[in-house]
């Protein structure tokens, strides 16, 4: 009864609730008003067949467009105000253009390696190609490796982050999904507050929607009362929003800008195991050092400046002195981010283009597996052209719609030749793509539409780093303990679960 209590009472439950009765009471005004006019039904359906036009012609997946016009023709009470509220992935033009603005100001703190650019176009002219898509794109250039090493749970990576909270000595900059009370947070605060008494700059940015369930009560004025900045990412306001869809999903740890964190964990006991919700939490991380952390350093600030609406550039948290020059020995990394600010789909073009060059081996690990066409599309060619591809997907779901949908995207791939696999211990977390023993991303985007349209995410590309050897060791060891689906038990599918599963594909790209 307290727990029922608990949740009636959260802020999740309430903003919600007064959301949804917002929602409702828009679809009741059209359809009360529809029924009482003709002519405002008329003039409903002109307007749907006028947004739906509009909807052709926006920069946009046509899968996308074609679930938005079905919806919009077919209940336009229901579709129009949809579409207004939730239809545009995009941010509004005032906040686009501060952050465009922000974006292009640190875009010069970031200059390319025009000799180590040629260095990779003459090794690898796929991979050149690869790098030049997130350089041209998304400002974010090309650096020498210096030092790579992945992590394939959590306990490994969380290791490592305390270990390097500990040896900070000028700031610490953190950006999470979510943060949540428990083990995880107490051992990170305890060092937090130590290096704030030594001087050391500590900055927190946590997404308020992901973390709405899991912060503890008063957390920023906690943390502001012991000299910890922080900040929340689009507060989740009890107000139909244009920008409530766009979350801050970036998982980033910049320890004196030498250091950097990223991957699927976020700051919470489930990602470590500490907490058990659906079996044994596999995740995946990677920590970089080097130059290429001051690509790290600039997306936190990007953000923070964002959220602040400082137009100013902070470049005294750079590291001017991390200058390393290409080796025989060492390949190539390149952190970059995606964000509905770009109508290119960085992430989304990137791993199409790794999959499509790829001859022998392409491994994919991922929570969520609900595939545009291109991606589709590339998997299948791959397949038919040779390539081992493989998936992993979690056997025990952590959300059970989205589950289906993930499963509706199994028939096709499978029967092209595609290997699934169902990670029986519990739920796989982990971001992951390696081909070929010398192409490699890790990071937090999911294979999802949310990911791959609506949210801010963060990635490391790697070309022949220190560490992919371990990420498809990785990958092996997973498949062993996992489960593969095989074409003959898609077909073991109700009736009414096939209906289920080709509504949620119909609506999946706007959900």
């Amino acid at each position: 009864m307290r727990k029922i209590l608990q949740r009636l009472l959260s802020k999740l439950f309430i903003v919600s609730t007064i959301i949804i009765i917002q929602m409702i009471w828009w679809f009741f005004l059209f359809y009360t008003a529809s029924v009482a006019s003709r002519v405002f039904q008329d003039l409903m359906y002109v307007a749907a067949i006028l947004l739906s036009l509009y909807i052709v012609n926006r920069r946009m997946k046509m899968y996308i467009k074609m679930s938005w016009i079905f919806l919009i023709l077919s209940v336009p009470i229901v579709g129009i105000p949809c579409y207004f509220f939730f239809g545009r992935p995009e941010l509004t033009s005032k906040t686009q253009k501060r952050m465009a603005r922000i974006v292009e100001a640190y875009a010069p703190l970031r200059p390319e390696n025009e000799l180590l650019n040629e260095t990779l176009r003459q090794t690898d002219m796929d991979a050149y190609r690869q790098s030049r898509l997130i350089t041209q794109n998304q400002k974010y250039p090309l650096y020498a490796e210096d030092c790579t090493e992945y992590f394939k749970s959590g306990e490994e990576a969380f290791e490592s982050i305390l270990k390097d909270l500990r040896s900070a000595e000028k700031f610490i900059f953190m950006e999470y999904f979510i943060i949540g009370s428990g083990v995880m947070l107490d051992q990170i605060l305890d060092i937090l507050k130590e290096k704030v008494k030594h001087g050391v700059v500590v900055r927190i940015i946590y997404d308020d929607f992901g973390s709405i369930n899991a912060i503890p009560p008063h957390f920023i004025k906690a943390m502001e009362s012991i000299g910890i900045q922080t900040r929340r990412f689009n507060p989740y306001k009890p107000m139909l929003s244009v920008i409530m869809n766009d979350r801050d999903h970036r998982k980033i740890l910049v320890i004196d800008g030498r250091v950097a964190h990223t991957g699927g964990y976020n700051i919470a006991d489930e990602y470590i195991n500490k907490k058990i919700r659906f079996g044994y939490w596999k995740d995946a991380g990677i920590r970089v050092e080097g130059e290429c952390v001051n690509s790290f350093t600039t997306m936190f600030l990007e953000m923070w400046n964002y959220i602040n609406k400082d137009n100013a550039v902070h470049d005294e948290y750079l590291n001017p002195h991390n200058t390393f020059s290409q080796s025989e020995e060492s390949g190539f990394v390149q952190p970059f981010c995606d964000s509905p600010l770009e109508h290119d789909d960085v992430g989304e073009n990137l791993y199409v283009s790794i999959i499509s060059r790829a001859k022998k081996y392409v491994y994919i690990f991922t929570p969520y597996l609900i595939l545009g066409t291109e991606l589709s599309h590339a998997m299948i060619s791959a397949v038919r052209s040779g390539v081992d591809v493989r998936i992993v997907v979690p056997k025990i779901p952590d959300k059970k719609l989205i589950y289906l949908q993930t499963k509706a995207n199994f028939r096709p791939l499978i029967e092209a030749g595609v290997r699934i696999y169902l990670y029986t211990p519990g739920f796989i977390h982990s971001k992951c793509i390696v081909a070929d023993d010398d192409t490699a991303i890790v990071g937090t985007c999911n294979l999802d539409f949310r990911s791959m349209y609506w949210n801010f995410e963060d990635f490391v590309y790697m070309y022949r780093t220190q560490c992919i050897g371990k990420i498809k060791e990785d990958a092996i060891e997973t498949f062993a303990v996992s489960e593969e689906v095989y074409e003959e038990s898609t077909n073991d599918i109700s009736f009414a679960g096939r209906l289920l599963q080709s509504i949620l594909q119909l609506f999946a790209p706007l959900l």
